[in-house]
């Protein structure tokens, strides 16, 4: 990600390259007018001024974009081709004098955009613990050191400059012992950067007035003594994911190239991933290569247009949910209605901001990320579900089969959980399930997949992993839950959970073979005491 520096001079570049663009299209135009004005020519006048009215904003010539914008409309509208003559040729020279009063060494560009911070690694986590009890700090840094998270203790609250990065990744605090809580609290708000790193407080005070204070220093979390570790474990890593999520995927549609360069500067500044797209006839091969989060679409493009494009996309059920936000310099509101009700979901008016660009890619982003975690994800744990499992093993069987590379699958069973629930109540039940899916999501690779495939049964598949490297894994995990401590009504409890492994390698690469064969396994492990893993031998 370039810094704000960059981003200007990048974009002042941008300007300086399309003010030579118009200094040389404008002439053009006028030249056309020494010609006796035709439907053909007006045409042809129409969708150049419409090009022009889009992107010259952008671009830091507003009124310039504004006079090609009506221009544009007299076109469309004026039939009297005499006097659309005589309103052309005065209303582009009236742009050439626009442009002429700008100067060519300080080309007008709009204001920087407020960049959000940069995207960090998901893995070690740096976690600042400002807990001077020591029986409690030891609690919680064994809970979250089991979970894979770097736990260092903190003196005092340590706030980084306005000039540089924090030390850590979030911030744990206990607002007892500390002189004077709600001034502590009121000045970390003070303090709170553009992007604030996510921030749980601890208190044995748990009044309105003290968790309104922790709202406006920017705490995601707030724990009441005695403090459920797994539950702010889990607060703590839905936090880190909501504020560190992978970069958006954005393809931009649109002919104009000097434009949507620009779009794809100031998104990629931002840590997003971006392709330009100006061949509609690719729009397929490219959605499916490059899978994006969202599509921004021109709407006016030769030979086709982005409504059309919008409809195609749609006829692909795995596309359905993908943002298409329309971009185009239409300003007639019936026809803006006619694209978003033809499979669009937003309509932004050409010319811009580059800030309003940024926001409202981002938000987009975020809606749909959200829906697909939904409609995908088990509520609980956040993990894939049962059938979604399923299709990511019979992707991976065949990834591995065009690889020739080892894949592991492995099941999970948490043992004797009816006891749990029984015991301690539906309540500890979940929270057991939603640490052990913690766990996993924590100590696995990104690549791997897990998910939830029925009550207390989990699911892990591991690409390119030997069966021994992948017993190695989840042994090593196995333990780190066996020692994690659960609430109850009754007190702590903590958990275990048995484990079965089958591994596909040529020739053998059926879904379903492999997953009977890690059942097996699981059974033999339940079979043979419970708490241990038990790898198929072959």
């Amino acid at each position: 990600m370039i810094n704000k520096t960059e981003l200007q001079q990048q974009l002042a570049a941008l300007g300086a390259g399309y003010r030579q663009q118009l200094a040389h299209e404008l002439p053009e135009l006028l030249q056309l007018l020494n010609e006796p004005l035709s439907d053909r020519l007006r045409q042809q006048l129409e969708q150049r001024l419409h090009k022009i009215a889009g992107s010259a904003g952008t671009f830091g010539h507003a009124e310039l974009g504004e006079q090609a914008r009506t221009l544009e409309l007299q076109c469309r509208e004026q039939d009297n081709l005499s006097l659309l003559h005589k309103h052309l040729k005065y209303g582009i020279g009236h742009m050439q004098r626009l442009l002429d009063s700008t100067q060519s060494d300080q080309p007008a560009t709009p204001k920087t955009p407020e960049l959000p911070g940069s995207v960090m690694s998901a893995a070690s986590h740096r976690i600042a613990l400002l807990v001077p009890n020591n029986a409690l700090s030891a609690q919680i840094g064994n809970t979250l050191g089991s979970f894979g998270y770097q736990v260092h203790l903190a003196e005092q609250i340590p706030v980084a400059g306005d000039d540089q990065q924090p030390d850590y990744d979030a911030l744990i605090i206990d607002l007892d012992p500390l002189p004077d809580a709600r001034a502590t609290l009121q000045q970390l708000a003070q303090q709170q950067p553009t992007q604030p790193l996510p921030l749980l407080a601890i208190s044995s005070d748990n009044s309105f007035e003290l968790q309104l204070l922790a709202v406006r220093a920017g705490a995601s979390g707030f724990f009441s003594k005695p403090v459920d570790l797994t539950a702010l474990e889990n607060r703590l890593e839905n936090s880190l994911n909501s504020h560190q999520q992978s970069p958006a995927r954005v393809l931009v549609v649109d002919d104009d190239e000097q434009l949507a360069t620009r779009y794809l500067t100031v998104l990629s500044a931002a840590g997003m991933r971006c392709e330009h797209l100006q061949d509609p006839t690719l729009l397929l091969h490219t959605m499916h290569r490059f899978q994006p989060d969202v599509v921004l679409m021109d709407i006016n493009m030769p030979s086709v247009n982005g409504a059309e494009l919008a409809r195609l996309i749609r006829l692909h059920d795995s596309w359905l949910r993908v943002p298409v936000i329309y971009l185009s310099a239409e300003s007639d509101s019936t026809r803006q209605l006619a694209a978003l009700l033809q499979a669009g979901d937003d309509f932004i008016s050409k010319p811009i901001s580059d800030q309003r660009l940024l926001t409202s890619v981002t938000a987009r982003v975020q809606r749909a990320r959200s829906i697909s975690q939904a409609l995908s994800r088990d509520s609980l744990t956040g993990l894939l579900k049962h059938a979604d499992i399923k299709e990511q093993i019979g992707l991976e069987c065949e990834r591995a089969l065009r690889q020739q590379q080892p894949l592991s699958l492995i099941m999970l069973d948490i043992d004797h959980f009816k006891r749990v629930n029984d015991t301690y109540g539906h309540a500890a039940g979940d929270n057991v399930i939603r640490g052990l899916a913690n766990l996993l999501r924590q100590r696995l690779r990104k690549l791997d997949r897990i998910g939830r495939y029925g009550g207390e049964e989990f699911v892990a598949l591991l690409p390119n992993c030997a069966a021994n490297d992948a017993a190695t894994v989840i042994d090593d995990i196995r333990q780190s839950f066996s020692q994690l401590l659960f609430s109850g009504p009754e007190g702590t409890f903590q958990c275990s959970f048995s484990a079965g492994i089958a591994c596909c390698a040529a020739p053998d690469w059926d879904a379903t073979e492999l997953l009977e064969r890690a059942d097996q396994q699981l059974y033999a492990a339940k079979h043979a005491g419970r708490n241990r893993v038990i790898l198929e031998q072959r």
